[in-house]
């Protein structure tokens, strides 16, 4: 390593404090990412630190500690998620809303600058739960919100004539969101892309199916 000499003058320290711009949102969501990639447990404050520009007693002070804010990036995952569901449902047919879904959740999986990483909760969340009773209900509730979206448009299928009259709305919401949460984790095993949106594809054909069985 070269030295400096004395007589140089050294640079001015640049502070890692919080910014007088400050935007939690845009830290939330970098912070967010870091998880998502890492996994909780090896996600450090460093680590996050280093991603949001904060140091340790800034983010301690806006967010509290890296539970606190993990918890923060959980809630922040599933209520853009549930929006990003309403928003496919919104104004097409039952079968072209699922097919969004899915396919909204195939480029969120699949980054295009980044290796595969599924869904911030089935991929992370789901790890630390047995031992967290926090995560654990944050997990359950994000699941909870997933399939009760997929159940409300199924109703809605039902009032327009898109589905028979006494279908199980309830266990084909299960099945939607389960097809979802599968897709999440063969993601994050690596599974191929069109594998995937094969899986899907068959996915809305089970949805629809008047048995609720796929197609053969």
């Amino acid at each position: 390593m070269v030295q400096k000499s004395e007589k140089e003058p050294l640079p001015a320290r640049r502070s890692r404090g919080r910014p007088r711009s400050f935007d939690a949102g845009a830290t939330l969501a970098q912070a967010t990412l870091t998880f998502w990639q890492r996994g909780y447990a090896a996600t450090s404050m460093d680590d996050l630190s280093e991603a949001t520009g904060l140091n340790r007693p800034s983010l301690y002070g806006a967010f509290g500690d890296k539970h606190a804010l993990y918890l923060q990036a959980l809630r922040l995952y599933a209520e853009q998620s549930d929006a990003a569901i309403a928003a496919a449902f919104e104004g097409c047919p039952l079968r072209d809303g699922l097919a969004r879904v899915y396919a909204l959740a195939l480029q969120l999986y699949y980054p295009a600058d980044a290796t595969p990483r599924g869904c911030l909760l089935i991929g992370t969340a789901a790890t630390e739960a047995p031992r967290d009773e926090a995560i654990r209900a944050a997990l359950a509730a994000a699941l909870h919100g997933f399939t009760a979206a997929f159940e409300a448009r199924l109703r809605e299928a039902v009032v327009q004539g898109e589905l028979p009259a006494g279908t199980d709305v309830a266990m084909r919401a299960q099945l939607a969101a389960a097809v979802l949460h599968s897709m999440a984790l063969r993601a994050r095993a690596g599974e191929p892309r069109e594998a995937l949106a094969a899986l899907a594809q068959a996915g809305v054909a089970m949805v629809l199916s008047p048995t609720g069985t796929a197609a053969r």
